[in-house]
């Protein structure tokens, strides 16, 4: 199977010898940022730093002026982490080394924008606010999101793009000093606490027959047996029977079908700018009302409209079947696995991995993350690509 390794532009920029320590991986692209959200990260090769803080979300690349101007909504160049065009020139020395360049675009996960911009963001049941979760309902948020889509997926030289995030993000952040897994919340309570009630939310769930301030209601009521300490159940029908079927039916119709808007809108948008034979992959989770990175969608429609999807495979390959019941012959089916120990990951059984998702309908590998990684880790790995 195609390998392709994650990457930041700031592991390639100032160290020649990260291209060739790349490909002789055994991986046949990079999967290379383009617009991120803000991180901290560690460089343990780099000859000139070990640390890098990427203050807030970013283009790594130059804006287009004339798309973005007179905007209120608009992306934000990088600072010393990544100046000027970090993601082309990182590009264009991957490329020299034989690798294949995807995009890696982080579209609806940035807290800038909800710190600029707070009534872009998801506002839960309670009234709280999750900046660094744009709300995906907002006409505004959906034009910058799919605009940046487009610029940020089609650079030069690139051969295809990965899009990550988009759809509904929720309360699952690893947000700066997280602190918030002093109560475990299941599937039911991570959805509860998740749903947004900003005002185009709320007309959301009105024109689904729902009056909004009664939900809300619904939702605390519902979610104050867990904040005590009850078992959250987990699943759908925990969702059903906390909200009652008819009304958790109605919350999913509205955000599904927003979610699905958006990412059809994004990925046209994407094919408009794009040349021919460009690939467009999304993070993808098989289950459509999942929050996060990888966005909840239904296999059916997303591979109806995008290439193909990069699947979640850090805590098993179950997540590839839903997908590969529904791939078509050339679907791209990328399972992706944590490469960083340190991490939670387990490179040592990469091979045994990448051969069970083999086994589940998986046609390539995306190692997560060859810059992050320590020598011990990318060993591993070049000895399990060696023997495929």
């Amino acid at each position: 199977m195609k390998a392709s390794a994650f990457v930041y532009p700031w592991d390639v920029n100032g160290d020649p010898e990260a291209p060739a320590r790349i490909a002789a991986l055994g991986v046949a692209g990079a999967t290379l940022a383009s617009a991120y959200h803000s991180t901290r990260a560690l460089t343990p090769r780099h000859p000139r730093h070990r640390v890098v803080t990427a203050e807030h979300a970013a283009v790594l690349y130059p804006l287009d002026a004339d798309r973005w101007a007179g905007r209120p909504l608009r992306p934000h160049p990088a600072g010393d982490w990544a100046p000027g065009d970090a993601h082309g020139e990182a590009a264009e020395a991957l490329t020299a080394a034989g690798l294949e360049v995807h995009t890696w675009v982080v579209l609806a996960h940035n807290s800038r924008l909800g710190a600029e911009h707070p009534d872009t963001s998801v506002v839960n049941a309670y009234g709280d606010r999750y900046p660094w979760a744009p709300c995906v309902a907002q006409p505004a948020t959906r034009a910058y999101l799919v605009d940046l889509a487009a610029e940020a997926a089609v650079r030069p030289g690139a051969r295809g793009t990965e899009l990550e995030s988009l759809g509904w993000y929720g309360l699952q952040h690893l947000h700066a000093h997280d602190k918030t897994s002093g109560v475990s919340l299941g599937d039911a309570g991570q959805y509860l606490m998740s749903l947004c009630f900003c005002p185009a939310c709320r007309a959301g769930y009105g024109e689904q027959g729902l009056d909004p301030d009664a939900l809300a209601a619904a939702v605390r009521a519902a979610l104050e047996p867990l904040w005590r300490g009850a078992p959250d159940d987990g699943g759908w029908p925990a969702v059903e029977k906390l909200l009652g079927d008819t009304t958790a039916a109605a919350t999913r119709a509205w955000r599904e079908g927003t979610a699905r808007g958006l990412q059809e809108e994004a990925v046209a948008a994407v094919r408009a700018a794009a040349p021919e034979g460009f690939q467009v992959l999304l993070h993808a989770d098989p289950v459509p009302y999942h929050c996060g990175a990888n966005a909840g969608v239904d296999p059916a429609h997303i591979l109806s409209v995008a290439d193909g999807v990069v699947v979640p495979c850090a805590g098993g390959t179950d997540l590839l079947a839903p997908f590969a019941e529904r791939a078509g012959e050339d679907t791209v089916l990328a399972a992706n696995f944590t490469v960083v120990s340190g991490m939670g990951g387990s490179p040592g059984t990469l091979a045994a991995d990448a051969e069970r998702a083999r086994s589940l309908g998986a046609t390539e590998l995306r190692l997560y993350h060859a810059g992050l990684a320590s020598d011990g880790d990318l060993a591993s790995v070049r000895e399990a690509l060696s023997g495929r």
